[in-house]
């Protein structure tokens, strides 16, 4: 399980380093590939491949489904893990989520989320103060 928020430097290389509370949930590899909202998702090869083939079924008729798949499995990468625990982030994937020399990696139960340090910070901004909403908009959520 993945839980947890840390702020790691990205180099000029895109190297970024993923924290070592994670990587044992990583050992099978990984895969980074678009996600929502504006950041990146970062998943186990294991959860990747069921995320695959789970997308793979999709209708193919469906427009919706066709540019889901798209920007899903397109844009995946997978991700090797240098002795320092670094994993190049490919450009266009730094690119889509507005990664620049600074990120944050939040864990989220099956899959990290890789997001620039600015947008993170709106992203928090915005949505803790509205937080009894969403969690009552949610009716059947129980701790």
């Amino acid at each position: 399980m993945f839980i947890g928020q840390y702020e790691h430097s990205v180099d000029q290389k895109g190297r970024l380093a993923i924290p070592s509370k994670f990587r044992k949930g990583l050992s099978d590899g990984a895969v980074a590939t678009r996600g929502l909202d504006g950041c990146l998702f970062l998943f186990s090869r294991s959860k990747w491949q069921k995320i695959a083939e789970s997308v793979g079924q999709l209708p193919e008729t469906k427009s919706s489904a066709r540019v889901y798949a798209r920007l899903i499995l397109a844009g995946a990468s997978e991700l090797e893990f240098d002795n320092q625990g670094r994993a190049i982030i490919p450009g266009y994937l730094r690119k889509y989520a507005g990664i620049g020399s600074s990120a944050v990696v939040i864990g989220l139960y099956d899959r990290l989320e890789i997001w620039s340090k600015t947008k993170w910070n709106k992203y928090v901004e915005k949505n803790e103060a509205k937080a009894a909403e969403i969690v009552e908009e949610l009716s059947n959520f129980e701790y």
